[in-house]
Formats: C-alpha cells, sequence, structure tokens
C-alpha cells in the first residue's frame, strides 16, 4: 500500500487518485480486469450497463426508480458529478455517504499493489466494492465515455442499453458516427440482449450485434412509442403494452425516448415488473436531475448539453418556453468539445454570450471561446476571469423578464449550481 494512503477524508483522496495517473484517460482494460480480480467482488442479481452519447445519466435514473419502486435495491454509478463526487456512487436512490466511499477507495488501494489506474478507474472499482459491501441487487452502471475501453466494460451484463450514437469525444473514439459506433458497441456480449434507444441505427452496432450473435432490439422495431396529443404517451413492446403513460418530468421530447427504452431493458430483465401505467408514469413523472434544463428561481436555466445533439435540444427547449426579455448564455467549455458544432443550434435562441474558462488543463481558455463565438455568430460574447464574476456579472445585467442560460460542461454548471443555492 502507497504511504500516502488510506487518507480520512474525500478532500484529501481525490487530489491524490488525480496525481496517480499522468493522463486522465488511459485507454485499455486490462489493468482494471487485474485489480478487479484482486478485489473478488461477488455477482449481484443482475447488471444493466448504460452507454451511448446522450441521455445516459436520465436513463440511468429512470431505471433506477423504476426497480426501486418494484423493491429493488440498487447500486447506480453516473459520472461525471455535477456537485458531490457522492452523486457518482448512489445506493438505493442516496448518494453513498463519505464513510462508505472512504472505505471503498482504501479496500482497492489495498489491492493494488503497483497497478497503475486512473482517476476514473479508481473510482468505478471504488463504486463496484461499495456496491458489493452494501449487497444491493442490481448495478445500474453508466459506461464513461465509450464503451469497448471503459472501465464499467470489465462488468458483464445481463442487458446492455446504448442510449444513441451521435459526434462526441472525437479525439479518443473517433470522428465519424460509425467509428464511434463501433467504440459503443463494445458493451455488447455474446447472446446477450442489447437495447439500442435510438431509429437511427449505425450500421457498425449491426456489425458488432452479428459478430457477437448479441441479441439487438432496437427502437421502432422491437419496441416503439408514440406521444399523444394530450402529452401522455403509449409504448408497446415484446409482451407487454402501456397506454396513455403520463410524460417524464425531465424536460425535452428525447427524454420519452430514453424512458422508452428503459421500459424494453425492464421487459427483457423481466423481474416481475408490475406493468401498470398509472405506477409507471408516477415513477417518470417524478424524477429530478440537477443540470437538466433546471430552472432557479424564473430566471436562470442549468444544463450540462455539450455536444451537438445535446445543444439542440437545449435550443428547443429554450423556444419552447415563453420569454418576455433576452437570453444570455454563460458557456464554458473543454478543448476537445466542438464548440461551433455546439453553438450553431444554440445561436438564433439567444441574444448575447459569456465566456468563461474552464479550470484545469483540459479546459478552452475564455478568450478562445469568446473570439470564436463572435465570428460564429455575429453576437457580442463578452469574457470573464471566472464563472463567479460571470454569474454576477450576468445577474446584474438582467431584469425578471430576461433569461440565463449555464452550460457547456458539467464542470460550469455544478459551481454554477452551488453559487445559485448560496444566495
Amino acid at each position: 500500500m502507497s504511504s500516502k494512503a488510506p487518507f480520512e477524508s474525500l478532500d484529501e483522496w481525490l487530489p491524490w487518485l488525480e496525481s496517480l495517473s499522468p493522463r486522465e484517460i488511459v485507454l485499455g482494460l486490462e489493468r482494471v480486469y487485474e485489480v478487479k480480480h484482486r478485489l473478488d467482488l461477488h455477482d449481484p442479481k443482475f447488471v444493466v450497463n448504460v452507454a451511448g452519447t446522450n441521455g445516459k445519466g436520465s436513463s440511468v435514473a429512470m431505471l433506477e426508480s423504476l426497480l426501486r419502486n418494484a423493491g429493488i435495491v440498487t447500486g447506480c454509478y453516473t459520472s461525471p458529478h455535477v456537485i458531490s463526487y457522492n452523486e457518482r456512487t448512489r445506493i438505493d436512490g442516496r448518494p453513498a455517504s463519505e464513510q462508505v466511499i472512504l472505505e471503498a477507495l482504501a479496500k482497492v488501494e489495498s489491492v493494488r499493489g503497483d497497478v497503475p489506474l486512473t482517476f476514473f478507474e479508481f473510482g468505478t472499482l471504488a463504486t463496484l466494492v461499495a456496491f458489493d459491501s452494501a449487497k444491493v441487487d442490481a448495478w445500474i452502471l453508466e459506461v464513461g465515455m465509450g464503451g469497448r475501453l471503459d472501465a464499467v466494460n470489465v462488468i458483464d451484463p445481463d442487458v446492455a442499453l446504448i442510449t444513441n450514437v451521435s459526434i462526441d469525444h472525437c479525439a479518443w473514439l473517433g470522428d465519424d458516427v460509425e467509428t464511434i459506433a463501433r467504440e459503443k458497441a463494445g458493451i455488447m456480449r455474446p447472446a446477450i440482449p442489447v437495447i439500442f434507444g435510438s431509429e437511427k441505427v449505425p450500421d457498425t452496432v449491426f456489425e458488432v450485434a452479428n459478430e457477437l450473435d448479441a441479441t439487438l432490439l432496437v427502437s421502432g422495431q422491437d419496441f416503439a412509442h408514440e406521444i399523444n396529443q394530450d402529452g401522455t404517451w403509449n409504448w408497446r413492446g415484446k409482451k407487454y403494452q402501456l397506454n396513455k403513460i403520463l410524460p417524464p418530468a425531465l424536460q425535452g421530447s428525447t427524454q420519452i425516448g430514453n424512458a422508452s427504452a428503459v421500459l424494453a431493458v425492464l421487459e427483457v430483465l423481466d423481474q416481475n415488473f408490475v406493468w401498470d401505467t398509472t405506477s409507471v408514469g408516477m415513477v417518470f413523472s417524478g424524477i429530478q436531475l440537477d443540470g437538466r434544463f433546471q430552472t432557479i428561481r424564473d430566471k436562470w436555466i442549468l444544463d450540462v448539453a455539450h455536444n451537438t445533439e445535446s445543444a439542440r435540444v437545449l435550443a428547443n427547449l429554450i423556444d419552447g418556453i415563453s420569454i418576455q426579455g433576452n437570453v444570455k448564455l454563460i458557456i464554458g467549455m473543454l478543448q476537445d468539445k466542438d464548440l461551433e458544432g455546439f453553438v450553431a443550434p444554440l445561436a438564433e435562441a439567444i441574444d448575447s454570450f459569456i465566456a468563461v474558462t474552464i479550470p484545469g488543463p483540459r479546459g478552452s481558455a475564455a478568450d478562445d471561446i469568446a473570439k470564436d463565438i463572435a465570428n460564429f455568430t455575429g453576437k457580442p460574447c463578452l469574457l470573464e476571469t471566472d464563472l463567479a464574476s460571470a454569474l454576477e456579472h450576468a445577474d446584474v445585467s438582467t431584469n425578471k423578464d430576461d433569461r440565463i442560460v449555464v452550460t457547456g460542461s458539467f464542470q460550469i454548471v455544478g459551481p454554477a449550481l452551488e453559487w445559485l443555492r448560496a444566495f
């Protein structure tokens, strides 16, 4: 064991974990497999791995809520967090306590030896230890960036869900949808059911499914949904059908697509789930997630959109609300994101921008963001030295009829939410 670990608080652990690897992302599973083997984890009742470009966190939250409503004790792993690191590890619907996480981190370190792990890999293994210790029934694991080489992929799922595939993380996954889709399809296993949550299925997803003889179930074919005029929606699967379901509380028409795929997962799991329209609708309508078109004090909108497709969804949501004044957008992004592709769908909905720098080596500089946005949109983009200054400026320079949107990254939305909750 390292002489510098274990520590007595997360405030000590997290910087140390960040220092373990010279690179934030190191693709490959051999190291993670080795430490997982040393941990000797027990198998839960079932595992669902959730991959995709957008909608993973929402899908995990929906699946968690439905399973818990059916009396199943869940362990959910998501990343990144919005405010607290504890959010990444949820046990029976609640963030794990600091003590639980500390014990899990210490367990990983006690068996790691000289095997190098990244921050994400170490945290993933610690979450699995926490779930194992709590003896939860179901592990619901959000795949981080890709699929094939993601740390979560050391766990064999009973069902896999791929929400959708679009352009993101090009530096790591490839610069076209087909290449990215092959990486995400890496969570498939022979003869294991795979739900694909979009009707637009890349060819490589079919190819990998055929290569592995995986059971691929596709939206619009093996299960489907339709939205009714009154806002409710209908769903049909292989065996079950529900009509006039209440819409999810999470905003955006894409959330009904996410909910549809989650119901397909439940149908495949066949865990004596009660297919009742009223109870399913009540569960969906009660789910809330920080940073998903989250409105605070009427004037502020926080959204963790960070790629082109999620920007389109955000733009549609902004267009769908009544705004009497102007819309100001505060944006910070990571260097590996497509700034122009992100801003383009939002340009018509936004009157002015404020650029900020995300701290750390991966953050794009505010002056670069501001210059590019001004060139892309022809609209004014101020730059601020830090997020707090941007939030203060936006607050005092707008009135009750205006709206302020904060977006571009979890690393912007989380601190903004903390700032807003502090006063």
